[in-house]
């Protein structure tokens, strides 16, 4: 199997022989080679969320931007079936069901495969797959929706099911006058929409992805069974109170036990290889350039968002980027 290193290797040779950074030359080989392997069309969308780099979270989430960029790499591709690899952090529901509807629009069997992780958003993405490839490493995301809120200690992304969960709590202990000076600066930040705004986005994300569900990844089983899975599943991947935290990491185990239907990415060595040496070069392009998310397809077409900081500068694979010893997601 292809490691880290081992790519920063290639990645040092290749630039030896050419003279310049040669990260799209080797990523866009792997791709390919990919392609070739499965005989079906191939998306890489990644960011650099997983990289030590002090930037904006917005820059590595999903958008609606990024629906754009879909555009751009499913022009000329071929053929009902695609290959999506998936690593992201998640981002706006919304702008996600807009990218899986164009690109249902597009392909009929689309599988998912998650190289490290996709979570919240990108969960959900993969929930739109007629099956994902998750290897031993491999992570979701709970799917509770986070409500954005401006709070005295700044901007906070708090978990819609908490909110509600803190407001009945508050509700009890307020009959106790003595209480009230507690609660009393909690609530005030509650607007007058927030608990129906947390409702509706706890609905909305659930039935989002059980409608997913139950129109792609468990066609097979029948109407009336694959409704009824796709709703529990949907409702169990959306449970705060299971997860206890938005960023809880679930593995392809616990997915299956969930009824998400999940291959083993190590399932064929060869097929394995290409996709973690994809995954690699991926993250090297990260740590040496500017790019922080990067949608491709196999044929070399691409759009990158790169945001230039300085310091510090554009690092060559002459000398390994620094890591920390596990990633934060």
């Amino acid at each position: 199997m292809p490691s880290w290193s081992e790519i920063l290797a290639e990645l040092q040779q290749t630039q030896s022989q050419i003279g310049q950074p040669p990260f799209d030359v080797v990523r866009r080989k792997y791709l390919a080679l990919l392609n070739r392997n499965t005989k079906r069309n191939v998306i890489l969308y990644a960011t650099s969320w997983t990289q030590p780099r002090p930037i904006d979270p917005t820059f590595t989430s999903i958008t609606d931007e990024d629906v754009q960029g879909f555009m751009e790499v499913v022009k000329g591709l071929k053929g009902d079936k695609l290959d999506l690899i998936l690593h992201s952090p998640g981002g706006s529901g919304d702008a996600g069901a807009a990218i899986v509807s164009y690109l249902r629009s597009k392909f009929k069997d689309i599988r998912v495969i998650v190289p490290q992780a996709a979570m919240s958003a990108a969960c959900m993405i993969s929930c739109a797959g007629n099956t994902i490839v998750m290897g031993k490493h491999s992570s979701l995301g709970p799917i509770d929706p986070q409500m954005i809120l401006k709070t005295q200690l700044g901007v906070r992304y708090v978990p819609a099911q908490a909110i509600l969960d803190q407001f009945e709590l508050a509700k009890k202990e307020c009959q106790d006058p003595k209480k009230l000076g507690s609660w009393a600066p909690i609530l005030v930040q509650y607007g007058p929409a927030l608990l129906i705004e947390s409702q509706n986005a706890l609905k909305s994300s659930e039935s989002i992805v059980s409608n997913w569900l139950e129109a792609y990844m468990f066609a097979h089983l029948g109407s009336r069974k694959a409704k009824n899975l796709a709703k529990k599943t949907a409702k169990q991947l959306a449970n705060h109170q299971y997860f206890k935290s938005h960023s809880y990491h679930i593995n392809r185990e616990e997915a299956r036990s969930f009824g998400l239907i999940i291959e083993d990415l190590e399932k064929k060595q060869k097929f394995q290889d290409l996709v973690l040496s994809v995954f690699h070069s991926t993250t090297h392009t990260f740590d040496g350039t500017p790019a922080v998310k990067i949608i491709e397809n196999h044929k070399g077409r691409a759009f990158i968002k790169a945001v230039r900081m300085v310091p510090p500068p554009a690092q060559s694979p002459s000398q390994p980027p620094q890591r920390p010893a596990s990633p934060n997601p």
